[in-house]
């Protein structure tokens, strides 16, 4: 016993084999589970990799308590966006019931047309994906409807699906109501719209250049028979079973004025929540009661349309519980990982490394590329970049709005790119197209991590810890307000700007 707390109290790295043992564990159930499709989600494999973990880390010398208050700290740090993760359900789920994103998908079906199809079908997924907070909900709707149709127009299904995912994935990163847009801004520790914000320097640029190329594509496709009778009878589903109205847009304005106000993301989600019910009771005669039900356990409704009653059955409290049950083990097990030194003894090397903005936007979007292709799953590809560069984005007195930014560049966009990823294999099954073949035409998520590695090493779209920001053409420095970081993080950060904001400037 003696020796054994003698070891403790000296604790030394794992080595190389014993860091990568979690990892190892993880990686063997994960792989298999989509290849021979076992069914298994990530929670418990997360669990057993931990267990592992616990295992090296006493090996090594760590006490179960300093391993435990490691993982439970790591916890802690992102529990406001555990918060904000139950209330975006609460919300969908209102808007739901209001009728505001039936309405949403009503009137913006109406924007099609053969010679703008892929352009405008771009935008009414981004649409759909900015109120629905879900790429995967939008591919599931309107994505099926626009594959049927694009079939008909003659094009080929892969740009469809391309064009699908690009629009999805945009209107995702900008939702409020987003699970993995609030993680990322919850792992990086930094205020949700302040993270939206960021976004919309790299992703707005990437968008617009999509949007171009699909537009060319869409003008020299002939025009072939247009069917647009899927499109029709979801349109028709929705209409008889709400009171539509362009009046029900307005509880998704007022999410964009919370944003435009930067009220917290807590009070303002809540607010934008009480709106939406009360819509729902204006439009839709719903009451109090049908309102604190939907609010947990989500709305439920049957239309007869296989696609409407998918858009439809959602929402609510109890709908966010799978991503909430897996942030909480995830982040736990990236803060285990990182108490117990498994990520200084494997990637040491590699992080000595990082000496300026862009080796560290580089190396972050890495490690989120290999946590995507290696453990199959976008909220780990989130987790554990977080936990292990946050501390250099401090250093190099950069906002923590880089680092949300960066884990969403290549974490979330790319998840849909990876055939084995629970992302890719879901929009496969929806779109009945492969990640192998849509992945030429998905510009979105192509284009933008090419900007933000381009911006990163020429100076530009660098968002600094004082709230200075360089623009995409001129690199110049314009001033915003700072974002919401932990005071330590500061403490760190606001003195290192000098010398980093100097050398980023000369490298521009």
């Amino acid at each position: 016993m003696s020796d054994v707390m003698k070891t403790e109290g000296k604790p030394r790295l794992p080595t190389r084999l014993e860091a990568a043992s979690p990892i190892l564990v993880l990686l063997g159930l994960m792989i298999p589970n989509y290849i021979f499709e076992w069914g298994l989600d990530p929670h418990m494999p997360l669990v057993l990799a931990a267990a592992v973990g616990f295992l090296v880390g006493y090996r090594c010398g760590v006490s179960y308590k300093a391993m435990l208050a490691g993982a439970l700290n790591t916890i802690n740090s992102t529990m406001e966006a555990m918060l904000i993760l139950m209330l975006v359900g609460c919300l969908t789920g209102a808007w739901l019931m209001a009728g505001t994103i039936p309405a949403i998908v009503y009137y913006g079906l109406n924007l099609l047309s053969p010679k703008i199809f892929l352009p405008a079908g771009l935008i009414l997924c981004g649409v759909i994906g900015l109120a629905t907070g879900s790429a995967w909900t939008t591919t599931a709707t309107v994505g099926i409807a626009f594959m049927s149709i694009g079939a008909g127009l003659g094009i080929n299904p892969a740009i469809t699906a391309g064009m699908c995912i690009s629009g999805a994935a945009m209107g995702d990163k900008m939702s409020p109501l987003s699970d993995s847009t609030n993680l990322a801004a919850g792992v990086s520790e930094t205020n949700l719209f302040d993270h939206v914000g960021a976004m919309l320097t790299t992703t707005g640029p990437s968008f617009v250049v999509a949007f171009i190329i699909y537009g060319l594509i869409s003008f020299a496709t002939p025009v072939g028979n247009f069917d647009s009778s899927i499109a029709t009878n979801l349109q028709l589903a929705l209409a008889e079973n709400f009171h539509l109205s362009p009046l029900l847009f307005l509880p998704a304005l007022v999410i964009i004025v919370v944003a435009i106000l930067k009220i917290p993301a807590i009070p303002g989600i809540f607010l934008s929540t009480v709106i939406g019910f009360i819509f729902a009771a204006i439009f839709q005669g719903a009451n109090f009661i049908d309102s604190l039900s939907v609010a947990h356990y989500g709305f439920s409704i049957e239309t007869g349309n296989s696609l409407a009653d998918s858009l439809l059955n959602r929402g609510g409290m109890d709908g966010m519980m799978w991503t909430i049950n897996l942030a909480i083990i995830a982040i736990g097990f990236g803060g285990l990982l990182e108490k117990i030194g498994i990520v200084e003894s494997l990637l040491g090397k590699l992080v000595n490394k990082i000496k300026s903005v862009g080796s560290l936007i580089l190396v972050t979007m890495a490690t989120s590329l290999f946590a995507n292709i290696s453990m199959s799953d976008q909220y780990l590809a989130l987790i554990i970049p977080a936990s292990m560069y946050k501390d250099f984005y401090d250093k190099q007195g950069l906002s923590r709005t880089m680092l949300s930014r960066t884990l969403e560049d290549m974490g979330t966009l790319w998840s849909p790119m990876i055939p084995w990823t629970s992302c890719g294999a879901h929009h496969t099954l929806m779109l009945g197209v492969s990640p192998i073949q849509y992945f030429p035409y998905a510009f979105m998520p192509l284009v933008t991590p090419i900007i933000a590695l381009i911006g990163a090493y020429t100076g530009r779209l660098v968002i600094w810890a004082d709230g200075m920001q360089t623009t995409l053409f001129s690199g110049k420095l314009k001033q915003h307000k700072p974002a919401q970081a932990p005071e330590e993080s500061l403490k760190i950060s606001l003195p290192a700007i000098k010398t980093h904001r100097h050398d980023a400037e000369n490298n521009g």
